[in-house]
């Protein structure tokens, strides 16, 4: 395995080895845990790795959260709409370096809105397959507020709490094969 350095020229994301997942405050007192199990996106490296770029989208009817009753709300109105918004987008705008990691600046859009977001990145390292090919690995992760994206619906409870938390964590873990 190679951890510094990743060739240039495109790599397409392999769902199958990859995760889309998210996290939520759940009654304010446990996280509630999710996914998206179709995806597809492009990885493109530079000759100069901060000119590399990123795009990606999300089915968001592939929502998971391990619950039929709760994705089914998910998918609905009250947050994702996924009649009228079908599919979640992130498009770099912009790729720093700190040490071994870097940050991904990028638009993502979720149900018709875009908003600027930084993913911190790792890069894990590439490594020759059984197949002759090249994967690369990566992980990454945001935090953004749901309410900046228009998922606003939520319960008061008697406690004083909302039944779910405005903060979402975004994580990523990818592996992509080199095109």
């Amino acid at each position: 395995m190679t951890k510094t350095t990743i060739p240039a020229g495109i790599w397409n994301i392999d769902p199958s080895h990859s995760t889309v997942g998210f996290v939520a405050r759940h009654l304010v007192i446990s996280k509630v845990r999710g996914s998206f199990r179709a995806f597809s996106g492009a990885i493109t490296i530079g000759e100069q790795q901060l000119e590399s770029s990123v795009t990606a989208s999300i089915d968001m009817a592939s929502v998971d959260t391990s619950d039929e009753g709760r994705d089914g709300h998910i998918k609905g109105e009250d947050f994702f709409d996924v009649a009228k918004f079908p599919t979640m987008t992130f498009t770099s705008t912009k790729v720093t370096q700190d040490g071994d990691d870097f940050e991904v600046v990028g638009d993502l859009t979720i149900k018709g809105v875009t908003r600027s977001v930084v993913l911190d990145l790792e890069f894990n390292g590439t490594s020759k397959d059984p197949w002759g090919g090249t994967r690369a690995g990566f992980s990454a992760e945001t935090e953004i507020n749901r309410k900046d994206f228009g998922l606003e619906w939520n319960v008061v409870m008697e406690t004083g709490g909302v039944l779910v938390g405005e903060k979402i964590k975004i994580e990523l873990d990818i592996q992509a094969v080199q095109a």
